[in-house]
């Protein structure tokens, strides 16, 4: 869960644009407002996305929507779906300027409308605005260091990228306790708004000069998941433009109907869930590649790995402070900087993939890291039982972020590696398709499991230290959750093609 998803850094070579001189740097004369201005961009993007976990108990208790906690955050990332594939396309067609404009506009008019909320709905319409912006913006982004940065100055712009989820990490929770606790939950969400317009003053004059336009034909073709051209190719290509855009919205919609059939569990709920699995399951087999469901050795199981491990601890992180705040009786601020460290340990974990010496085990390191992942899950409802300490959740969440680390940092090489180069940026969109899906669908059944198990009437104040709400509910999420990572443990055996 994760905007920029987030810590990923899979950039497909799409442009190359040269430097002005071999010694210039990332914040050399020649980048630096666009340097400054996209970072500011991820920075305020990764300070929301630690914020809101902080903030999102407070609010769901006073919009009367604790039932429906699990649609503020699967309602981010269905729309987001659609947003990734439209940005591919606008972004080829006409540069990534327009898709990333509007993208961080969606992304603040969404903030508005969650912020002004007097309905649960509302607030998570404002959820789902926010997602189509941060679709936008995550593959506008990539397409602009593409084009704008040579590729020798490629690893240090997305390394800064990475840098900016450590701080958020840190400071956000403690930011937004405090905001939420002081002033209110919804400043929280009307503050940032504000924020975005020194980046965007700063980094659009700079990608209009050097990333501005469309993709030319010659720049070379991607071959899609289903064996189409993908967006490297021709852009006037429209009927493929057409025909992943209808894909798109089918995922979304069909992710939709099945989070809104699965959260209310009556005889007319299986309608919307039929209706919803009969758009999503083409919709993805057409966009991700043949044989990620089955986990076929190589590409499909890297790609299905991505989404297995990202949708199991991010469904997961999403009940944490939740679970503190009604169960523990901890502040919104302790149970949100209960996840603070593992900013650092995720950051750590990608550091130590990227260690030359640690190349040939990356298969062992992914499966160490879902086996962190696993473990972490899997402690964090403990806390339930009233003797146990509640910063174990804490400590637990540190080394299930550095398995994290481990784990997404490694898919991104490792797609890259079993990828021609002319299939790079579709099998980069296929990644992060699984990545925001896989968050779609296990929040979906997480919030389905929370809801079906008394979880919608949590007490509005915390429990005394004899007794407990609804810690069934709470357990109904995690186990599960654990259980999926430890199947993406047994999905790391099966990454590389095996040998004659």
């Amino acid at each position: 869960m994760a905007v920029l998803e987030p810590r990923d850094t899979g950039v497909a070579d799409t442009c190359e644009s040269p430097g002005p001189s071999s010694e210039e740097t990332v914040l050399g004369r020649a980048y630096r407002a666009l340097s400054v201005g996209i970072v500011s961009v991820v920075l305020l993007i990764a300070f929301e996305a630690t914020a809101v976990g902080t903030a999102m108990p407070v609010a769901a208790r006073e919009l009367g929507g604790v039932s429906l906690y699990a649609f503020a955050f699967s309602g981010y990332f269905t729309t987001s779906l659609f947003g990734m594939v439209l940005a591919g396309q606008w972004s080829d067609r006409r540069g990534p300027l327009g898709a990333l404009s509007s993208g961080i506009g969606a992304f603040a008019a969404g903030l508005v409308v969650a912020g002004t909320a007097q309905d649960m709905w509302v607030f998570i319409l404002g959820r789902a605005v926010q997602g189509l912006g941060g679709g936008l913006v995550i593959v506008a982004l990539y397409v602009v260091v593409g084009r704008a940065y040579p590729e020798r100055l490629r690893p240090a712009i997305m390394a800064a990228f990475a840098a900016c989820w450590v701080v958020p990490s840190v400071v956000g929770p403690l930011a937004a306790g405090a905001v939420t606790e002081r002033l209110g939950w919804r400043w929280v969400f009307l503050g940032i708004p504000v924020l975005v317009l020194l980046p965007l003053g700063l980094a659009l004059p700079q990608i209009r000069r050097r990333a501005g336009g469309a993709v030319h034909s010659g720049s070379g073709g991607a071959e899609g998941p289903d064996g189409s051209r993908g967006s490297g190719g021709s852009v006037g290509d429209s009927s493929l433009g057409r025909r992943r855009i209808r894909l798109a919205l089918g995922i979304s919609f069909g992710a939709g109907l099945l989070q809104y059939g699965a959260q209310d569990l009556r005889p007319l709920s299986v309608l919307p869930i039929a209706a919803g699995v009969a758009l999503l399951v083409p919709a993805a087999l057409g966009l991700l590649p043949r044989g990620t469901w089955r986990a076929a050795r190589g590409l499909p199981s890297v790609v299905l790995l991505r989404g297995v491990a990202a949708g199991a601890f991010i469904s997961a992180e999403s009940f944490v402070p939740l679970m503190l705040v009604t169960e523990r009786g901890l502040s919104p601020t302790l149970a949100g900087f209960s996840l603070a460290a593992g900013g650092g340990t995720w950051a750590l974990g990608s550091w130590v993939q990227a260690r030359a010496k640690v190349a040939p085990y990356r298969e062992r390191l992914t499966t160490v890291g879902m086996v962190l992942a696993a473990g972490a899950i899997a402690a964090a409802p403990s806390v339930l039982i009233h003797s146990v300490p509640a910063w174990t959740v804490a400590v637990a969440w540190g080394f299930g972020c550095f398995g994290m680390g481990l784990v997404i940092s490694s898919t991104s090489v490792l797609l890259l590696q079993l990828s021609a180069p002319e299939e790079a940026g579709a099998n980069s969109a296929a990644l992060q398709i699984s990545d925001g899906l896989s968050n779609v669908l296990l929040l979906a059944a997480g919030g389905a499991a929370f809801a079906a198990l008394g979880g919608g009437s949590v007490a509005h104040t915390a429990t005394t230290a004899g007794g407990s709400s609804h810690p069934a509910a709470f357990a109904a999420v995690f186990l599960p959750m654990a259980g999926v990572a430890l199947f993406g443990a047994w999905v790391t055996t099966r990454l590389h093609e095996r040998r004659p």
